[in-house]
């Protein structure tokens, strides 16, 4: 039987771990040629291997708008075509109050997230608009671009940036006739690598964790798939009347 994505070929950054590589997983196995984008060789590479169907992975430094145009190119030489970009590159540290972030701090964190998800946007319209296909365009953004807190001047604005850049994107292709959809995902506490790392960083680790199981009124932090298979549905048909929309995925923090 005939996958959720058969026929479809997705580009993932980020791919090589946490949320872009859950998502990889999802769209492999639901039938979509999955390209894996991300500055982990290493991982990348065995991220492909892991996932197999075909899978491919192009080293990839969101920030370089050279190396996009080259992997879209890369893409769409290999297969023909793109469907699906999911932009889930990012950083999340180090970030602090409006007395500590530096603007090096503030530029690098706007640098990869906000930038970065800028160059893959332009960079998918720019092929998928002639290849007359339903075409969606997923951006990791987070309950940080919705709402912030005292300890998030860099990385709360860089978020909000990619909610707003995701509406611009869903209306102007919208106003163009593009058969191509945007949409945001907003996760609140996943378990990935880069929380992990945040908790590792702990002088207690174990009571970090409890902090963040508090934070959230289910009492407890999301798995990388609670984001995949939402990923997932904004990359199907299934989703093909939904643009411009903001998908919050958080445990129900932001109803607090």
């Amino acid at each position: 039987m005939a996958g959720r994505l058969a026929n479809k070929v997705a580009l993932l950054t980020g791919g090589a771990s946490g949320l872009g590589l859950a998502s990889a997983r999802l769209m492999a196995a639901e039938g979509a040629k999955v390209v894996i984008a991300d500055v982990q060789r290493d991982r990348g590479n065995a991220a492909a291997a892991e996932i197999g169907h075909g899978a491919l992975f192009i080293e990839l430094d969101v920030t370089d708008e050279a190396g996009w145009t080259r992997a879209v190119d890369t893409v769409v030489e290999r297969h023909g075509k793109l469907n699906i970009l999911l932009n889930s590159a990012g950083i999340a540290a180090p970030d602090g109050s409006i007395e500590d972030v530096t603007l090096a701090q503030f530029r690098c964190m706007m640098a990869i997230n906000a930038e970065g998800t800028f160059l893959g946007c332009k960079n998918a319209v720019r092929v998928m608009k002639a290849n007359g296909e339903p075409c969606s365009i997923v951006n990791i953004s987070s309950v940080a671009g919705l709402v912030s807190g005292w300890q998030m001047a860099a990385y709360s604005p860089s978020k909000g940036a990619v909610r707003l850049l995701t509406k611009s994107v869903a209306l102007h292709c919208a106003r163009q006739g593009y058969d191509i959809r945007c949409n945001s995902v907003h996760p609140a506490f996943i378990d990935t690598p880069m929380v992990q790392e945040g908790i590792d960083a702990d002088p207690d680790p174990k009571k970090a964790m409890q902090r963040l199981r508090r934070m959230v009124p289910m009492g407890k932090i999301g798995e990388p798939n609670d984001i995949g298979y939402m990923v997932l549905y904004l990359a199907s048909d299934e989703s093909k009347f939904t643009t411009g929309a903001e998908m919050v995925v958080d445990g129900g923090c932001t109803a607090m």
